[in-house]
């Protein structure tokens, strides 16, 4: 079973790469951008994340992650690099400023959707006695409301408009709470200095390849589509 939630952990890393490229492709062919820049864009974004997808997976291969006791753990190299990078490319780049209008706001809050399977595979690691409870939608996650909403917010807000901008803006906001929340509880997790939830399994999975795409592109491609909507939103005052 543990096969097969490498499987799925993979698999949706690698699907929802591939429709972020293809959301990417329609708001640059939208986009008043020379087409060399466009093919540049598209293949500078696919060629930067399959090298760190890259990278980490051999760090995790080597055991690098799985060392817990270093100061910080090496584990917030996963998180705060992407943070850092979408940080800039989402909310500061004047390349994101010039196909923000071209970018689909119902594709941002759709693809949220991913989130819903995530829990999934997370329950799947807690059954097989890999992840302590509190990961998963039975103790302190509840991330899975993101997942779920994700694409009522979608259909109702851009196809049925029938959802106001501050309601989307609230939902976006309240989303980004829950990722936090799992977040800092997966921090607090892993047996390091800093644990505070002291109930086994420890979180080390989460170390381990494939797992190791959860932080490290599925936890930002969650807020990095809240980045860009909540951008989106502001900017149309």
């Amino acid at each position: 079973m543990y096969l097969l939630t490498q499987l799925g952990f993979a698999l949706l890393t690698l699907i929802f790469y591939g429709l972020v490229l293809s959301q990417l492709k329609v708001a640059l062919v939208r986009s008043s951008l020379a087409n060399d820049k466009q093919r540049k864009i598209l293949n500078r974004v696919a060629f930067a994340v399959a090298i760190w997808l890259g990278a980490i997976s051999v760090l995790s291969i080597k055991g690098f992650f799985s060392n817990f006791s270093s100061v910080p753990p090496r584990m917030m190299f996963v998180l705060f690099i992407p943070l850092i990078t979408l940080t800039w490319a989402l909310l500061i780049s004047k390349t994101t400023k010039e196909l923000l209008p071209y970018i689909s706001s119902k594709a941002l809050a759709g693809l949220q959707v991913f989130r819903l399977f995530v829990e999934i595979l997370l329950w799947m690691l807690f059954i097989q006695e890999l992840l302590p409870i509190q990961m998963t939608f039975e103790g302190r996650n509840f991330d899975i409301l993101a997942g779920i909403t994700g694409p009522i917010v979608a259909y109702l807000a851009y196809s049925k408009k029938v959802l106001s901008r501050s309601v989307v803006i609230a939902w976006n906001i309240l989303c980004l709470g829950l990722l936090i929340n799992i977040v800092v509880t997966a921090l607090l997790s892993i047996p390091s200095p800093f644990r505070y939830f002291m109930n086994e399994p420890a979180n080390t999975i989460v170390a381990e390849f494939p797992i190791i795409w959860l932080p490290g592109f599925l936890v930002p491609l969650a807020y990095g589509l809240h980045f860009l909507s909540l951008r989106k939103l502001i900017n149309e005052k």
